[in-house]
């Protein structure tokens, strides 16, 4: 039996899993990874826990397991700016909640073809990426952008600065997925665009090799044991869901619940953009196989619940809220869960979250009830938008995730957008996707002996009467409505 390792480098930890050659997951092993949020806006990790949290999630697997090849997906949009002679970080790992970088985005939106950048990039102007980030520190921090215009600093996301620290500094490198979040790339071309890198100030010698998302790319001492692995893939964490879920074929769309909840439909190998709100970002790039999907993100989900228990103590743990929102008598209580504002599809960093219809009746559980029920809202706002997008409704929505445990929450979802919910047999589909990729790669395993192997553990079929959804919809509207205007 040949043996995959798959190491998915998470916002909040990072999981390491070994797969078989069929796909099937053997044992797993995840290290909490910590953030701390220095002030309003801000939102930091420690370079090296996020290394630190590799080798922990890999070392206990890597003594039972002899690998073949490794794959290796990462936060997406978190980036670190090093030093390239002493492998030292000059920033802190800036993480993709961080909206630091709007003000330079605001001062740029004027004077920039905003058209031009979504053919581009496929993305919108937004600090969620990580070259306003960037330029906010260069400008902020002029000795780090002097020594970046020398040639003497380097750039990357999660994967590319822990591969080039297990690498000893051989490896710097990305994939097509991951450039296509960075603002800086051309998602048509396929490589780092020279208009962009002026826009941003940004010297293209600090910025990885593009390799493709599967194919040898080189050896890596994950474990820090001394016994280097081959790499065979590099995705974003949402784009490895995406594989994890077998959604292969244009039109297959999946949500991934955790802090916050990312959809991303298949929408083929061409790129299409948006009418509705929603991103366009590569899939996958290599050997002939490009995917590109449209994505959403709704960047408060579990987060919202982790808020309702440690903030507020409505529930002592998160998979109290299934039964809280089951106990609720009012249904008249709307929660819009923007604790980070709203992203797709309304891009709105500046709004925040509000509660209507409380009355002296309100329980905790009704706003439990209603908190959930506004994640539920914010799915089939997205979810929505993708339809008419694509022009036809997916065939089912597929999810993975802690949340996807939440059985109210799954009915909600279901209901509103009267579609079945099929959740995947493991909460560990991201892992597990770039594991499998890496098996493409080293393994010649076939995408539809993926497609047959996976399993859905729960099917989620609607039952809501039409007038009772569109009664909660509509109640839905009219609370985003009022917040938007609340933050004008």
């Amino acid at each position: 039996m040949k043996y995959l390792l798959g190491i998915d480098q998470g916002t909040t930890q990072t999981t390491a899993v070994i797969v078989d050659e069929r796909g099937e997951m053997l044992e797993k092993n995840s290290s909490q990874l910590p953030a701390r949020f220095p002030q309003a806006g801000w939102v930091e990790q420690e370079p090296e826990d996020i290394v630190r949290t590799v080798r922990e999630a890999c070392a206990p697997l890597l003594e039972k397991y002899d690998i073949t090849a490794v794959g290796f997906d990462n936060q997406g949009e978190t980036f670190v700016v090093w030093d390239a002679e002493t492998g030292e970080a000059v920033t802190p790992a800036i993480v993709w909640q961080d909206t630091r970088g709007q003000a330079i985005c605001d001062t740029l939106a004027s004077s920039l073809d905003l058209s031009w950048l979504r053919q581009t990039t496929g993305l919108l102007l937004d600090s969620y990426f990580s070259a306003p980030k960037l330029k906010w520190v260069f400008e902020n921090h002029p000795e780090i952008r002097k020594k970046a215009h020398e040639g003497k600093l380097k750039f990357g996301t999660t994967e590319t600065w822990v591969i080039w620290k297990l690498s000893g500094g051989r490896l710097h490198v990305t994939d097509p997925s991951t450039a296509s979040r960075t603002l800086l790339f051309d998602m048509n071309k396929f490589e780092w665009d020279e208009k962009l890198l002026q826009l941003f100030d940004v010297p293209k010698s600090m910025l990885p090799e593009v390799k493709p998302s599967a194919g040898y790319i080189g050896n890596v001492d994950f474990a820090g044991t001394g016994k280097p692995l081959s790499l065979h893939a590099l995705l974003v964490d949402q784009q490895a869901a995406l594989f994890g879920q077998a959604c292969f074929k244009a039109g297959e769309m999946k949500c991934s619940f955790g802090t916050g909840s990312f959809l991303l439909m298949n929408i083929g190998d061409k790129p299409k953009l948006s009418h509705n709100g929603l991103l366009t970002t590569v899939g996958w790039h290599f050997n002939g196989h490009t995917a590109y999907a449209l994505d959403g993100g709704i960047f408060v989900t579990g987060a919202a619940v982790q808020w309702l228990r440690d903030n507020l103590k409505f529930i002592p743990d998160s998979a109290s809220s299934h039964d809280a929102a089951q106990r609720s008598k009012d249904l008249g209580v709307v929660v819009v869960p923007a604790l980070q504002g709203l992203a797709a599809p309304h891009w709105r960093t500046d709004v925040q979250g509000a509660m209507f219809g409380l009355n002296r009746s309100t329980t905790s559980d009704d706003i439990v009830r209603a908190t959930l029920d506004g994640i539920a809202c914010r799915v089939y706002e997205v979810v929505t938008a993708m339809t008419q997008d694509a022009g036809t409704p997916p065939p089912h929505l597929k999810v993975d995730g802690g949340p996807a445990g939440n059985a109210y929450l799954m009915q909600m979802i279901a209901d509103l957008l009267d579609l079945e919910v099929r959740v995947s047999a493991s909460v560990e589909a991201t892992a597990i996707g770039i594991a499998n990729l890496a098996g493409v790669s080293a393994l010649g395993t076939s995408f539809d002996a993926l497609a047959e192997n996976w399993k859905a553990e729960k099917v989620y079929i609607p039952n809501m009467k039409k007038e009772e959804r569109e009664k909660i919809l509509e109640r839905w509207k009219k609370a985003v409505e009022a917040v938007k205007k609340f933050h004008e």
